[in-house]
This record gives structure tokens, C-alpha cells and sequence, in this order.
């Protein structure tokens, strides 16, 4: 009896080995076959643990910064042609619909207080903004502050138990890195789309007047303005923005604005309700061969000299004032090299109103260095 059962455990041992052998390296022959009533037989696949992904799976940051991820609704009041309410008007024209446009983006809960980062053109001339949560709540937004010059607007929701993106670090960003865009395009709900990083640093595109745009392959579009731009750990990189497109749709460029500038924009917003930049009153131009020859400026052996051709200064701006004249060259701003006008309008807009900085300028005789006292940054124009 005894030999009997020690045979029997040595199976069992053995057949437990096999199975574990099999489980490990060709689980698929485990799948269990089920035959329906009419003699179909399926593979059905044994429950995995939902936190076992496959490599190189982006479900894990999708996850992460999904729920912070908002839709915004916006509505103007109903216009109405003011002569619809007369008889002879009527009987010309019949009666005239009352118009409500409605517009779609998205935003980004940057904060427990409710503070959502959004794009200036997703909620500009609303009369009524309201964010919508990934969990389907719903709330009134107020407008704390918008920014033209860098197309972003920060708005306030009250609610409780908000989800909250991580900021991340866009210095460390590089070319070649993996996104993700989330948004809401067209309006069908939260979508999650993959790219790279395509290139960093973009500028003088025409779209904001100060540019300094992350360039992906994540498609974007309409309807994802606003949205967010996070890195393979979940965290905010970029405010997705514009597209470049020729159908309307993706195709494969899209520009997002760096966290870095947004959060500077940011708590400017916060502190003052609007964001305060230096003015000079030039009108600046990127240096090339004709101007140099329009100008008679000499040259460094074959080299144009590095800096920004000023054509025009206003009458009685700060430029004028500290004897900046056209055919000037500015080559530093508060000790920092200018190479291009985008340049230019970063480091006069970094400078303080009212506080003195010294502008070096290259003139025919010479390098000069004067002394300009900024002003404040005329208000940018809305966007038609």
C-alpha cells in the first residue's frame, strides 16, 4: 500500500511540474475551449491581473493624467438683428433665428483650488464657460486672467475632490521623447493619442507673439486645444494649441506651449489679473544681406554682424527716449545676446517697467551701449 501511494504523490509531483513548465513558457495551450449550444468552440484567454501590461504599454500615464484632463463648453448670448422685431422687416425677411454660437476645447486642472489651464482663443468673448470633468461632473468656470501674447487663459472651477496633473519638467524634454495628447477632439469625448517629441524651441510661426512651441507627431485636433501634453510619467509638458494642417484635421504637426512659459503666465494671472511685460517701441527685423546693405552696416569679414535690424522707432517710446534710432543693430538686452527677433521680444518683454536696463547697440562707428527705461506692454489686441 505504501509503495502504491508513493507512487501515486511521484505522478502528481510530476504533472504539477509540467503544468507550472507550461503555464510558464506556453500558457496559451491552457486556454480554456468553450463549445456553445450550437457546437462553436471558442479560446478564451485566463484573466490577467489588470496591472500587468504589456511592454512598452502607455495605459500607465493615460491613466494618470486622464482624469485632470477637462472639456470646455462655451456659449455667447443670443444675437439678434435689432431690426427682427419689425412688422416690415419680418415681411421682407421672415423671421429671423436667434443665434447662440457654441464652442468646444479643452483644459487642464492645474491645481486643488480648482484652477484650469486652457487655451485664450477655446474661451474668448464667452459669455458662459463650463468645464466638464472626466468623471461627468459639471461646473460654471469664472475667468481669472487671459494672455493673447501666449494664447492662454486661466479659469476657476468650485468643486470638490478635484483630480490634479503633475507639472512636469520641460527642460528636461528632448527630441525623440514619447507623448501623449489628451483632449477631447470634435467634440466625442476624451481621446488619448501617442507621438514624439518632434522638435523643441519652435518660434516665428505666426501664431502667438511669443513662441517657443514643443512640435509633436500626438495627433491633435480640433476640439484638443487646450488639452494636455504629458510625458511617458504622466506629467504636464505643453498646452496643446495649434496644428498645422492643410484639411483641418492632423497631420502630424501640432504645437503645444511649454509648461514652463504657462506657469510663469500663470501666477502672473494670479497675482495681477494679467501678465506685465517690458516695451521698447521698435519695430525690429531679422538681420539679412539686403538690410545690411540698406543700412550701410559694414560687415565682420563675411559674416553679417549677430543681432536684430531696428527699421522703425516709435515717436517718444522708451527707444527714442535712450536715442535708439533706425539702421541700429541691437546685439544684448540686459546683457543677453539677441540673434532673432523672437529673441528680441522675450528679453525686452523679461525686463521690469520702469526699472532701467543697459541695451548694447551696434552702430556704423561702433558698439554703443545706452541706457533705456522700459515701459509696460500695450495690451494685445483680441483676435478677431
Amino acid at each position: 500500500m505504501k509503495r502504491y501511494w508513493l507512487l501515486f504523490s511521484q505522478w502528481v509531483t510530476v504533472l504539477l511540474a509540467v503544468w507550472f513548465v507550461v503555464a510558464t513558457l506556453q500558457p496559451e495551450w491552457l486556454r480554456i475551449a468553450q463549445r456553445s449550444a450550437d457546437g462553436m468552440t471558442l479560446l478564451q484567454a485566463p484573466v490577467g491581473s489588470p496591472l500587468s501590461r504589456p511592454a512598452g504599454s502607455l495605459s500607465a500615464p493615460a491613466r494618470l493624467a486622464s482624469p485632470a484632463v477637462v472639456s470646455i463648453n462655451t456659449s455667447k448670448a443670443n444675437s439678434q438683428n435689432p431690426q427682427s422685431q419689425d412688422p416690415w422687416f419680418r415681411f421682407f425677411y421672415g423671421e429671423q433665428e436667434e443665434q447662440n454660437p457654441a464652442g468646444l476645447g479643452s483644459g487642464v486642472i492645474v491645481s486643488p483650488e480648482g484652477h484650469v489651464l486652457t487655451n485664450n482663443h477655446v474661451i474668448e468673448d464667452a459669455d458662459d464657460i463650463e468645464v466638464v470633468l472626466a468623471d461627468g461632473r459639471k461646473a460654471a468656470a469664472k475667468v481669472i486672467g487671459t494672455d493673447p501674447d501666449t494664447d492662454l487663459a486661466l479659469l476657476k472651477i468650485t468643486l470638490d475632490k478635484l483630480p490634479v496633473i503633475v507639472l512636469g519638467q520641460t527642460q528636461e524634454l528632448q527630441v525623440g521623447d514619447v507623448v501623449l495628447a489628451i483632449g477631447n477632439p470634435f467634440g466625442v469625448g476624451q481621446t488619448v493619442t501617442s507621438g514624439i517629441v518632434s522638435a523643441l524651441g519652435r518660434s516665428q510661426l505666426g501664431i502667438n507673439t511669443f513662441e517657443n512651441f514643443i512640435q509633436t507627431d500626438a495627433a491633435i485636433n480640433p476640439g484638443n486645444s487646450g488639452g494636455a501634453l504629458v510625458d511617458v510619467n504622466g506629467h504636464l509638458m505643453g498646452i496643446n494649441t495649434a496644428i498645422y494642417s492643410r484639411s483641418g484635421g492632423s497631420m502630424g504637426i501640432g504645437f503645444a506651449i511649454p509648461i514652463s512659459t504657462a506657469k510663469q503666465v500663470m501666477q502672473d494671472l494670479l497675482k495681477n489679473g494679467k501678465v506685465i511685460r517690458g516695451w521698447i517701441g521698435v519695430e525690429p527685423q531679422d538681420m539679412s544681406p539686403e538690410l545690411a546693405e540698406s543700412f550701410q552696416l559694414p560687415k565682420s569679414g563675411q559674416t553679417l554682424p549677430a543681432g536684430v535690424v531696428i527699421t522703425g522707432v516709435l515717436k517718444n517710446g522708451p527707444a527714442a527716449a535712450a536715442g535708439i534710432r533706425p539702421g541700429d543693430v541691437i546685439v544684448k538686452v540686459a546683457g543677453q545676446p539677441v540673434r532673432n527677433v523672437s529673441e528680441l521680444l522675450t528679453q525686452v518683454a523679461g525686463l521690469k517697467p520702469g526699472v532701467p536696463a543697459e541695451v548694447n547697440v551696434w552702430r556704423r562707428q561702433g558698439e554703443v551701449n545706452l541706457r533705456l527705461t522700459p515701459a509696460e506692454r500695450p495690451a494685445a489686441k483680441q483676435r478677431k
